[in-house]
C-alpha cells in the first residue's frame, strides 16, 4: 500500500482537511500558488476545523486581520479576472496542462515589463493518474502569434506591452500551445518572493549537493557556497539554487534543478509531520503570498485538480527538459543568442510527454472482454481509412472483444486514427487506445453533448495497415 494510502488511513476525514491536503498536494507540482489557493479557502468560507492536538483554524473575529496586508488588494479565489482567458471548466476526465512561470526579476529591479525566467509546463492525465513536468528554455527561438520570431521567453512581455486579450500569460500559452501541437488550458505565474516565502513556510526543502555549488543570493554580497552533502535551503536560498546558471550546462542544468526542487517541495508536502504546521499556518501562508500569484484557474477547479493527483507516484512524474539534444545554438540577425528547435526531436520529446503511456487507465482485475460488455459503452465505428469495408471488420472484431457497437458508418479521410469520447467509458477507451496506438494528442472529450454515442472511433489508415485482427 502507498505511502499517500497510509495517510489516507490515518487522517483525518473531514471535507474541509481533505480539501487542503488535495490542494496542498498539488502545490507540490507547481509551488506557491496551490497553497494560496487552499488557505484562501480556509479564510473565506467562515469554516472551522482543527487536526488532532494543532490549533484551530477559524475566520477572523471583526477587528482582526482577515488575510489581506494593510494597503495590499486581495486576491480574488474562485473567479479569474476578465482580462485573463477563461478556461473550459474541467471535465474531471480529460488531460489537464498548465504553464507555470516565473517572471525576470532583473527586470523587476529596473522597472521594465518583464520577461519569463522559466517556463514548465506541467500536465496531469487522469486517466493513467500520471503526471508530467516539461522545461523550456528562455532562449529557444520561436513565432510568436501576431509577432515575429523571437525567444520565447518575450512572449510574457508582449502581450503585456501590447495589452492583447489574456495579456502576457495568455501570448506566452499561445506561444507554447503552437510550438508543441498541445492544448494549454491553465497558467500560473508566481513572482521570487512568494517562492522564498512559501519555502520557508515549509521549513526549507531538502537537496544532495554532489559537489561545490556558488549560490547568488539577492542584494549584494551575498554569495556563498554549498558543500557536497545533503542541505535543508531556505528560501533565498533555494531561490538562488533555481536560478543559478552558471555552471557547464547553463539553462539546461538549471532546468534540471529546477525539476529536482520541485519533486523535493512534493516530497516535503507529503511527510505527514507536514500538513498540521501547514493547516495552522493557513491565514499567514496566504498573508505571505497571496499577492505574488496569477492565474486563471478558479478555487473549484484547484480543489477537484488537487484532491485528484493525491494517488500519484512518484515514479508515475515524468520530468523532461528542452536541452542541447534538441536544439542548436545560433545567432539572430541582431546578434542575439538563441537556441533553434530540432522540430521532429521537439515532437519526439513531446510524444514522450503526451504518448500512449499517458493515456491508459489502471489495470483491471479479470477479463478485459467481460469488463467492457458490463460497461456497456455505445460505441460508433467509422471508417476513415482509403480500405473499403474496415469499418464493418473492425465492429465485427470489437464485438468479438465484449463491445456494444451500435453504428458502423464511413468517415472523411484520415492517415491517423481518432477516438471522440462523450461519457466515462475508461475500460473501453483503455482497450481502444492500447489497440490502435491512439495516443492522447488524438483523443478528444466533450461535455453535455448527447448523440446516442459514448465513444465514436474513427479510423485511419494507421489501423487499416497494421492491426490485430486475424
Amino acid at each position: 500500500m502507498s505511502f499517500l494510502k497510509n495517510i489516507g488511513k490515518n487522517f483525518p476525514k473531514d471535507r474541509t482537511t481533505r480539501i487542503i491536503l488535495g490542494a496542498m498536494v498539488l502545490l507540490a507540482l507547481v509551488g506557491a500558488f496551490f497553497g494560496f489557493r487552499a488557505v484562501r479557502h480556509v479564510v473565506a468560507t467562515n469554516q472551522t476545523f482543527s487536526l488532532p492536538g494543532d490549533p484551530v483554524i477559524r475566520q477572523p473575529s471583526s477587528g482582526e486581520n482577515n488575510g489581506e496586508e494593510s494597503g495590499q488588494s486581495a486576491v480574488t479565489a474562485s473567479v479569474p479576472s476578465a482580462s485573463l482567458p477563461s478556461p473550459e471548466p474541467w471535465d474531471g476526465v480529460s488531460r489537464v496542462n498548465m504553464l507555470l512561470m516565473g517572471l525576470d526579476y532583473r527586470d523587476w529591479e529596473a522597472g521594465d515589463t518583464p520577461r519569463t525566467d522559466t517556463m514548465i509546463l506541467l500536465t496531469f492525465d487522469p486517466l493513467s493518474n500520471t503526471a508530467g513536468m516539461l522545461s523550456i528554455p528562455r532562449d529557444l527561438w520561436v513565432p510568436i502569434p501576431g509577432f515575429d520570431y523571437n525567444k520565447i521567453n518575450t512572449a510574457y512581455y508582449l502581450g503585456e506591452v501590447y495589452n492583447l486579450p489574456g495579456g502576457g500569460a495568455g501570448l506566452a500559452m499561445k506561444t507554447v500551445e503552437e510550438l508543441l501541437g498541445v492544448p494549454i488550458q491553465y497558467y500560473a505565474q508566481i513572482d521570487f518572493q512568494a517562492f522564498v516565502d512559501f519555502i520557508d513556510h515549509i521549513e526549507g526543502v531538502r537537496l544532495t549537493f554532489e559537489e561545490p555549488m556558488v549560490l547568488d543570493r539577492r542584494g549584494q554580497g551575498n554569495t556563498v557556497t554549498i558543500e557536497p552533502g545533503v542541505v535543508t535551503l531556505p528560501g533565498e536560498y533555494a531561490l538562488a539554487y533555481v536560478r543559478a546558471r552558471t555552471s557547464e550546462g547553463g539553462d539546461f542544468d538549471r532546468a534540471k534543478r529546477q525539476q529536482y526542487l520541485i519533486m523535493a517541495v512534493r516530497d516535503r508536502i507529503l511527510e505527514f509531520d507536514m500538513m498540521p504546521k501547514l493547516v495552522a499556518n493557513a491565514p499567514q501562508i496566504y498573508n505571505d503570498i497571496s499577492a505574488g500569484v496569477n492565474t486563471n484557474m478558479t478555487l473549484n477547479e484547484v480543489i477537484k485538480l488537487g484532491w485528484s493527483v493525491l494517488d500519484i507516484d512518484r515514479n508515475d512524474i515524468k520530468t523532461l527538459v528542452i536541452s542541447n539534444e534538441y536544439t542548436t545554438m545560433a545567432k539572430s540577425e541582431d546578434g542575439l543568442d538563441i537556441l533553434r528547435p530540432v522540430p521532429d526531436k521537439i515532437r519526439l520529446l513531446r510524444d514522450e510527454m503526451f504518448g500512449i503511456g499517458d493515456i491508459l487507465g489502471p489495470v483491471a482485475e479479470g477479463e478485459m472482454s467481460e469488463i467492457i460488455a458490463e460497461e456497456g459503452a455505445r460505441v460508433s465505428v467509422r471508417n476513415g481509412s482509403s480500405h473499403v469495408g474496415l469499418a464493418t471488420q473492425t465492429a465485427d472484431w470489437l464485438r468479438q472483444q465484449g463491445f456494444n457497437i451500435v453504428e458502423e458508418t464511413n468517415a472523411e479521410y484520415t492517415v491517423f486514427s481518432q477516438i471522440h469520447v462523450y461519457n466515462s467509458t475508461p475500460y473501453a477507451l483503455k482497450f481502444l487506445a492500447q489497440a490502435t496506438g491512439i495516443t492522447s494528442l488524438n483523443i478528444y472529450y466533450y461535455e453535455d453533448v448527447e448523440n446516442g454515442f459514448d465513444i465514436i472511433a474513427i479510423l485511419g489508415d494507421d489501423w487499416a495497415n497494421n492491426n490485430p485482427m486475424p
